[in-house]
């Protein structure tokens, strides 16, 4: 006898080996790859500079901080090692152990981060073929409940003592009021006015060009008053096309540290600024708030720049207003014609 099957296994035999399996805490998927020996996992200390070097420009800047916390604790455990519960471990004492802030929430934010960054190093390290989709241990750690924002629209004399503040105080009031500007006509986010360059700007049109988060482009219209103090900043600062427009009087450009100076210095003057953590987020909540309340839904998003991918349903699809109606919500929010309106 040459011990060879000469018929297939019947449904029964099948049904009795899967019950086998399960008791066993073993999967087909694990008897199909069990003969492909699987290198080491690395270890962290290894690997997180791998997928900080893949990884966008701002990933990195958010993740960052995660991944050196996994590197206090872990630089030198495996990929492999830690289980759900080492993850929830680490999540909490990270939540436990967050900067006090005044806008604080007890450390959800850092503890939800801190997942996020983990899935990302995971992720990356599935499609290397560092370990198995089913042994990836972030995908089975749920992220705390985010709390609904406390951000929300500045009224209109607050904002003008805002406004009054900027351009009173401070080493460079005109650097500082073009940015207030920028960010209330355009409602673009801090990354958006970062990235803004000389060859960004359409004057004829009077419309720029921003690049947000997720490699979001678009051209948004700005009041014929906003790029005349655009090409005059230029002009006093100059700076090659392709490069940031924003810059300091020393040429050099401008980082997120003038929005934080900006935030303290005018939270100094005004009290409710500082007790409320007012930002420059807020100012897109104010200019979008506006926009819904005056134009509609449709024409809100248009104007922040949300794709159609997000939760406004497939009717979004056939709503998507155009940058002529955005030119004319723009002219309605600064009283200035605008060349598409």
């Amino acid at each position: 006898m040459t011990g060879q099957r000469t018929s297939a296994p019947s449904q029964a035999d099948l049904d009795a080996a899967l019950v086998l399996l399960s008791r066993l805490g073993i999967s087909p998927d694990d008897l199909v790859h069990a003969g492909a020996a699987r290198a080491p996992a690395p270890t962290f200390a290894d690997y997180i500079p791998v997928v900080s070097d893949a990884v966008s420009a701002g990933t990195r800047r958010v993740y960052g901080p995660y991944w050196n916390r996994v590197l206090e604790q872990w630089a030198q455990r495996r990929l492999d090692e830690p289980t759900p519960s080492d993850i929830e471990r680490l999540a909490e004492h990270v939540r436990t152990h967050v900067i006090a802030r005044r806008n604080a929430r007890g450390g959800r934010s850092a503890a939800e981060h801190l997942i996020a960054a983990l899935r990302c190093l995971y992720n990356h390290a599935v499609a290397d073929g560092h370990l198995a989709e089913a042994d990836n241990p972030a995908r089975k750690v749920a992220k705390p409940r985010r709390l609904p924002s406390t951000r929300r629209a500045v009224p209109d004399d607050r904002l003008a003592e805002i406004n009054r503040i900027a351009a009173s105080t401070g080493d460079d009031p005109a650097l500082d009021t073009l940015l207030l500007r920028l960010h209330t006509e355009t409602a673009c986010r801090r990354g958006g006015a970062l990235a803004l360059r000389p060859a960004d700007l359409d004057p004829d049109q009077c419309l720029v060009l921003l690049r947000e988060k997720g490699d979001t482009v678009r051209w948004q219209p700005i009041s014929p008053t906003l790029m005349r103090h655009l090409h005059q900043h230029v002009d006093d600062r100059p700076a090659p096309p392709a490069t940031p427009l924003l810059r300091y009087r020393s040429g050099q450009p401008i980082t997120y540290r003038r929005y934080d100076h900006l935030w303290q210095r005018i939270g100094k003057h005004l009290p409710w600024v500082a007790a409320q953590q007012i930002s420059t987020h807020w100012l897109r909540h104010t200019t979008l708030t506006w926009v819904e309340r005056n134009f509609g839904y449709a024409l809100a998003r248009a104007y922040a720049g949300h794709t159609d991918s997000g939760g406004g349903g497939v009717t979004a699809t056939y709503v998507r207003a155009s940058v002529h109606e955005v030119a004319a919500a723009l002219a309605a929010l600064t009283g200035e014609p605008h060349p598409l309106a």
